[in-house]
C-alpha cells in the first residue's frame, strides 16, 4: 500500500474513532431510545443429493428469536443511541426480520424504523446482513434525531400527559383576571317614622266624644297622637253644642286641648 494511502487510513480510523467515542459520551437523555420488537432470523437450509439409480432434494428451515442479538449488535455499532425494554419510554421502534441458512448474496434482511409517538415511517430497507441492517437503521434514526429529536421528546411529555399528539404540553389554567371588590350596598333604611304631636283633651263636662278628622278616637278626658299638621277637632256630647277647631300639630309637641260646652238651647 503506498505511503500516502496508509497514513489517510490511519487518519480516517482514528476519526470514526472519536467520533464514535463522541456520540457514546451523550448521556443517556441526550441520545435516542430504540425499543427492538420481538424479531425472527428465518433459518433456511437445503440439501441435494443424486446417484446412478436417481437423486432427490430436501429443504427445512424455521424460526428462532433474534431480538437479544440485535439489541447486542446495537450496542456494538450504534453506541449514540439506548436501547430500551419499555416500549412507551423510547423514541423509535425498530422492527428486523434476519433470514439465515443461505448464502452471503441471498440473503434478505429487512428492516423498519418507526417513530413510536407518531408512528410514521423513518426508514425501510432490505440489506443482506444483520451487521448492514443494523447500522442503516442506526444511520437513519441518528439522522431524523438531529432534525426531529427535540419535537419527539415534546410529543412524547404531551402524551404522557394525556394531551393529544402533536399539541404542547398542557399548560396550567390562566387565573382569573382579578376584579376589585365592590362595596356592599347599605341596607335600606327604614322609613322613618312619621313625626307627630300629642293632644291632652279634656272636656267640661266630662265624657264628651272626641272626633279628629269626622274621625270617632275616644272620650275625654284622652291623649291623642296626631301626625304633624293641620286637624279638625270635634267634642260632641248631647245637650251641648258641638265645640270645632282646627289646629296644626307640630312633631314633637304636646298640647292640652279643654273644650268648655254649651247647653243647647231648647225649643
Amino acid at each position: 500500500m503506498p505511503k500516502a494511502l496508509s497514513v489517510g487510513f490511519v487518519l480516517l480510523l482514528a476519526f470514526a474513532s472519536l467520533s464514535a467515542q463522541d456520540s457514546s459520551s451523550a448521556g443517556p437523555s441526550d441520545r435516542p431510545r430504540v425499543f427492538i420488537t420481538d424479531s425472527q432470523s428465518w433459518e433456511i437450509s437445503s440439501y441435494s443429493g443424486g446417484g446412478p439409480g436417481g437423486g432427490g432434494s430436501m429443504t427445512r428451515g424455521g424460526a428462532r428469536p433474534q431480538t437479544a442479538e440485535i439489541i447486542k449488535t446495537f450496542g456494538e455499532r450504534c453506541p449514540q443511541v439506548v436501547t430500551n425494554n419499555i416500549q412507551q419510554k423510547t423514541d423509535y421502534v425498530v422492527l428486523l426480520d434476519h433470514e439465515g441458512g443461505k448464502s452471503f448474496v441471498r440473503h434478505r434482511n429487512k428492516v423498519a424504523v418507526f417513530a413510536r409517538v407518531s408512528g410514521d415511517s423513518v426508514m425501510s430497507k432490505s440489506t443482506v446482513s444483520l451487521g448492514g441492517s443494523v447500522q442503516e437503521a442506526c444511520e437513519a434514526i441518528t439522522k431524523d434525531w438531529a432534525v426531529h429529536g427535540a419535537e419527539m421528546r415534546q410529543a412524547a411529555m404531551s402524551a404522557a400527559a394525556g394531551d393529544p399528539p402533536g399539541d404542547p404540553p398542557a399548560r396550567p389554567a390562566a387565573a382569573p383576571p382579578m376584579v376589585a371588590a365592590r362595596p356592599a350596598a347599605p341596607a335600606p333604611a327604614d322609613p322613618p317614622a312619621p313625626a307627630t304631636g300629642k293632644l291632652s283633651i279634656v272636656s267640661i263636662p266630662d265624657g264628651a266624644d272626641i272626633e279628629v278628622d269626622d274621625n270617632f278616637v275616644g272620650n275625654a278626658p284622652s291623649d291623642v297622637q296626631l301626625s304633624a299638621g293641620e286637624h279638625e277637632i270635634a267634642i260632641k256630647k248631647a245637650g251641648f253644642k258641638d265645640w270645632v277647631r282646627k289646629l296644626r300639630v307640630t312633631a314633637g309637641s304636646s298640647v292640652r286641648v279643654q273644650a268648655e260646652l254649651e247647653k243647647a238651647s231648647s225649643q
